[in-house]
Parts: C-alpha cells; structure tokens; sequence
C-alpha cells in the first residue's frame, strides 16, 4: 500500500497552487515543484516543501500528481532520466488536459518504466477545488485508482472513475470541454450582434440565461435518440433550423460581424437536408461528422 501521508505536486500554475494548497490543508506532506522558479512561496509558508528539482520532488511521495499546461511540458519534466528513474515503482496521476491519444501514448511509456499511471482531468475552475463543488474524473487501472483515492479524495468534490482505458478521462474532458467553448463562441457572437444593434451585454444577459436553462432537458433527450440512432425532427426540423441560422448570418454580416462560425454550422445542416434527411432534426449532423470522421480517418490509413 502506498503512503496516504505525502504528496507531490509538479506543476504551480493555477490549479497546480489550488491542489498543493488544498492537499497542504487537508494535512498531507505536500512536496511542490514547478518549472519556472518563485510560485511556490506562498505554499512554503503554509508547510509545503519546496523541491530544488523535479526528480527530489517526485522521489518524496510515492504519488505525484502533474498539472501543467500540456502533455509536451508534462513530457518536457516526466521524460528526463533523473526523474524517470525516480518514479520508477511509484504512481503518477496526470491531471495535465489533453487529447486522449497523448494520455495513452505516456501511459505507454510509463509502463515500459516501471512506472504506475492514472490520467485524469479537473472539470471546474480553481476556485472549487477543495470544495464539494469540484468535479475530478479519472481513468486507468481500477486497483490503482482505488489506492491512491484517499488521497485524492482531499481535494474535494466528487471522483468518478471512469474506466480502464487510460484515455477515457481525456475524451470525456475534451468532449465537456467542446461544449463550453463552442458555446462561449456562440455567446461572445451573440453579445456581438446584440451590441450592434444597441442591446446591452446586461440587457441581454438575463434572456441569455433562459435560453441556457433550456439546454438541460435537450441534452438528455439528445442523448437518447443519439445512442438509438433516433434523429427524428418532429418538434424542429432541420430545415427549420437551417433558416434560423440563416437569419443570424444575414443579421451579423449585415454589421460587419464575422459569421465563421455559425455558417459552418448552417453547412452542416444543409448538407444533412441534401442527403434526404431534411425532416430529421439538426443532432443528424451528429452522424454526419461521424460519417465524415470515418472515411477521412480510413482514408489516412492507406
């Protein structure tokens, strides 16, 4: 079993101080270090410890747990020989954001080093970490997660494991993730063409809120039709859809506003509707990007 009284912490950006700082408050040895020197001072004074390199830092916990800005800087600190070696034995839980792939590639070289892995990905902001609003996901060996989940569970929040292929936590961050920035996107736009036309981002605001507690219930039923290949467009077609959008392009273009984004999206609809699918509802571009999706990556591998 592995020691539940320490922890490492690579990484100081941040997130990297909220979870130092949050393991040093829930009592655990905190060994901290980062790349660029100086982020660490504030958490001394609270009682971590401050590594004069990465390899000390690592060898003081039998868990290190990595949050920086991307898998290269990840790699740029894990794959020097000093430290490599320092972990060989012990469990790194990557918290690092990036794509699935990259999270299968290092847990890969991990294992060829003796060296035991968990990925995972934060899905809230700093300021929850510590709190029961913090969401943390996980995927990897399951025996491991469990290991080291006392721990981890020091952060607060909610911890769900996610399963055993390592880059499981990387899909889903990367899916969730999709979704807020698309629909950030689509807001800033929207507080674009609304300023245009001498709407205030306040005046805006509380509409804009409607329009967002609206999403929760399409989300769910979405999810439905989509795993049973029901795209049925009985309440809104995607003709309907493709009209709205159309509106919104000629009302942005019409103040000079770039339209990219959501012409894209009307491409997709009136691709759907060329296919003979024009009844169904605007989630058939779902399949669409999946049909899409397949044949370029089939045609990439001859």
């Amino acid at each position: 079993m592995s020691d539940q009284s320490a922890v490492t912490v690579i990484g100081l950006g941040p997130m990297g101080r909220a979870l130092a700082g949050t393991f040093v408050n829930a009592g655990l040895r905190t060994t901290v270090w980062n790349r660029t020197p100086g982020r660490d001072g504030e958490l001394v004074e609270r009682g971590a410890t401050s590594a004069s390199s990465p390899e000390e830092a690592v060898a003081a916990a039998d868990l290190t747990v990595v949050c920086v800005v991307d898998y290269d800087a990840a790699d740029s600190v894990l794959r020097r020989e000093a430290v490599t070696g320092a972990l060989k034995g012990r469990t790194v839980v990557n918290l690092t954001a990036d794509t699935p792939g990259r999270a299968r590639d290092t847990a890969s070289w991990a294992a060829g080093h003796g060296i035991r892995y968990l990925d995972g990905a934060i899905m809230t902001p700093t300021t929850t970490i510590g709190t029961p609003d913090a969401v943390f996901i996980h995927s990897g060996p399951k025996d491991l997660y469990q290991e080291h989940l006392p721990v981890l569970e020091a952060l607060g929040g909610t911890h769900t494991h996610l399963g055993e292929d390592i880059g499981r936590a990387a899909a889903y961050d990367v899916a969730l993730l999709d979704i807020f920035w698309t629909a950030m996107a689509g807001y800033a736009h929207a507080l674009a063409v609304a300023k245009a036309e001498g709407i205030t981002a306040r005046e805006l605001a509380p509409f804009a809120k409607g329009i967002g507690a609206i999403l929760p219930p399409f989300f769910e039923d979405i999810a439905e039709q989509v795993d049973q290949g029901n795209f049925s467009g009985d309440v809104n077609p995607i003709t309907s859809a493709a009209s709205s959008m159309a509106h919104i392009i000629h009302a942005s273009e019409a103040h000079g506003i770039d339209a990219g984004v959501m012409r894209a999206a009307e491409g997709l609809a009136r691709r759907v509707i060329g296919l003979g699918n024009g009844t169904d509802g605007f989630i058939r571009i779902t399949d669409l990007l999946g049909t899409v999706g397949a044949a370029r990556t089939a045609g990439a591998g001859h």
